[in-house]
C-alpha cells in the first residue's frame, strides 16, 4: 500500500511542470480551437485536484495507521528532483498526450490496487 501510494504521487508530482510547459505551448497555436486550450487546462486542473485528493487520503491512511509517515514531503516538488529535459521540449504534441494517457491508466489502475488494498470487501 504504501509503494502504491508512494507510486501514484511520483507519477503526478511528475506531470506538473511538463502540463505547465504544454499548456504555454498550446497558447502559442493559434489555429487551436479554444476548446482544445480549455481542454488542456482543465486536465491541468484534474491533475492538480488528484494529487490533492491523494495527498488527504495518505494523510488519512497515515493517521489510521494503515501506512506510515515516511510519505510526509514526498508530494513537494522538491521531492522529485525532476525537471524538463531538452527531449521534452521537443517532443510532439501526440506524443506528450499518449505518454500522459499512459501514465493517466497507470494512476487509475494504481489507485484501484490501493482501494482493493485498503478495503477488501469491495470484492475486488
Amino acid at each position: 500500500r504504501e509503494e502504491l501510494t508512494h507510486l501514484i504521487l511520483k507519477l503526478l508530482q511528475a506531470w506538473k511542470e511538463p502540463l505547465s510547459h504544454f499548456n504555454q505551448h498550446i497558447e502559442h497555436h493559434q489555429e487551436l480551437p479554444d476548446d482544445s486550450l480549455s481542454k488542456a487546462k482543465q486536465i491541468s486542473n484534474m491533475v492538480h485536484e488528484l494529487k490533492t485528493g491523494v495527498e488527504k487520503v495518505t494523510e488519512k491512511m497515515q493517521s489510521m495507521g494503515i501506512i506510515s509517515n515516511s510519505l510526509n514531503g514526498m508530494a513537494s516538488s522538491e521531492g522529485t528532483g525532476l525537471s524538463i529535459s531538452n527531449e521534452a521540449n521537443t517532443m510532439s504534441d501526440s506524443d506528450f498526450i499518449h505518454c500522459f494517457r499512459r501514465d493517466s491508466n497507470k494512476v487509475q489502475s494504481y489507485l484501484k490496487i490501493l482501494k482493493c488494498r485498503i478495503m477488501p470487501e469491495n470484492s475486488c
